[in-house]
């Protein structure tokens, strides 16, 4: 097996998120602290959870012709509209390079749920002759890279991860390790995601994994003594990475560059966290080995800060072991997009990617009654400006999965 040596940068950014459609609009209302949370009616009888993050102003006519929209599951169509937009801010195709040596891992975290519920409901009410032929290619997870492979006749590595709510980040980092051992000189990578479906809102009700406050703006609010559950959004992350020497001959922008890929299980429960946080513990140090740095370089952390009672606690707690006692700003921006699932792993290092070009750190809107168990610097309710040289993406998942990405600037 190749050895792990080439240097992975980003040379593109695409998104689709509750606060904005490209990666202007999204990156200004997150630093505005402006929330992209609204009342959502699946038409579930009597449903206590009203709220979620759903694309706003979003047409996907615009972007696709209308055969393919009904074909694919609004999370590919999601995926691929991101994924295109990254591939032209980076500029890749206007290049000549090397097809075979382009991929896609493109994941989500529950994938085409939409499409299942509604071919169910055909099947029960009207017999298997009405379900779409386009059922299963339609829903599937790795559709995406299929198909933004197939439609720019990219032949490098296919592939998709599906790794619960830690999806963007293994994606990413994944990714990456197949440019550093020189399979791919580029790949494109993210998640997505569209779950705010009724049967998946009623299966999270049913977790008491949700928030059920009725003000939608207020009610994603991570560390806060108030929380009580994550909101449920949709939303897209994509990034094109590539070999540092390959971007640089082309003349790419370069973005960013991606440092370190970390991993690890929890090996405890399906969805709570241990209390001791060992898993993220362990994720984020073998993402700081992987980038060959000391904790006290790391600047900025794009915390998983999800907004439960648990999770919340549990990172605090992580994050401390890890950093000691000089823990670096920390903020999370679901208290703005909600919680992406699949695609918030892809998002958040967007923003990252941005806070160290931009020097700001976003806010953590709705901290306004800090819980004495979480005691960090979370940027409370408006951002901040600071030089960033090196930010940190948490991402953890039903399961015990967690991964983080360490983004240094170049």
């Amino acid at each position: 097996m190749k050895q792990l040596h080439r240097r992975v940068v980003v040379t593109g950014l695409g998104i689709l998120s509750p606060i904005g459609n490209t990666v202007d609009d999204a990156w200004h209302s997150c630093i505005e602290g402006i929330s992209g949370i609204t009342t959502v009616d699946v038409g579930l009888k009597n449903n206590p959870v009203k709220i979620g993050g759903r694309l706003k102003n979003f047409d996907p006519a615009n972007f696709l012709d209308s055969k393919e929209i009904r074909r694919i599951d609004p999370f590919i169509q999601y995926g691929i509209i991101a994924a295109n937009q990254s591939i032209e801010n980076s500029g890749i195709l206007d290049s000549s390079i090397d097809l075979t040596k382009v991929g896609v891992n493109f994941g989500a975290g529950i994938g085409g749920i939409d499409t299942i519920e509604k071919n169910k409901i055909l099947l029960e009410e009207r017999g298997y002759k009405k379900v779409s032929p386009f059922f299963v290619p339609g829903s599937i997870v790795n559709m995406i890279s299929g198909l933004v492979s197939i439609k720019h006749g990219f032949m490098g590595p296919n592939t998709s991860v599906v790794t619960a709510c830690s999806t963007g980040n293994h994606c990413i980092g994944t990714a990456a390790r197949s440019i550093a051992c020189g399979e791919a000189d580029v790949m494109i990578a993210g998640g997505a995601e569209m779950a705010s479906t009724p049967l998946s809102i009623a299966g999270f009700i049913s977790s008491r994994a949700l928030s059920m406050n009725p003000n939608p703006e207020a009610a994603s609010r991570p560390w806060d003594k108030d929380r009580d559950g994550f909101v449920l959004s949709d939303g897209a992350g994509s990034l094109v990475i590539e070999d540092y020497e390959h971007a640089k001959a082309r003349g790419a922008t370069i973005h960013a560059e991606i440092i370190g890929f970390g991993t690890s299980s929890d090996a405890y429960h399906m969805t709570a966290p241990p209390e001791d946080g060992r898993g993220a513990i362990l994720a984020m140090s073998n993402a700081i080995d992987d980038a060959e740095i000391n904790s006290s370089e790391i600047d900025y952390i794009n915390a998983h800060g999800t907004s439960t009672p648990l999770g919340d606690i549990a990172e605090t707690i992580a994050l401390k072991n890890v950093f000691g006692n000089v823990v670096p700003q920390i903020s999370s921006t679901k208290s703005m997009t909600g919680h992406t699932l699949g695609a918030a792993g892809a998002i958040e290092s967007i923003f990252c990617i941005k806070a160290i070009s931009e020097g700001i750190v976003p806010p953590t809107i709705n901290l306004d009654n800090p819980d004495p168990l979480c005691d960090l610097n979370y940027t409370p309710l408006v951002s901040t400006e600071k030089k960033i040289e090196v930010a940190m993406n948490n991402s953890f998942g039903f399961g015990g999965t967690n991964s983080t990405l360490v983004f240094k600037k170049i």
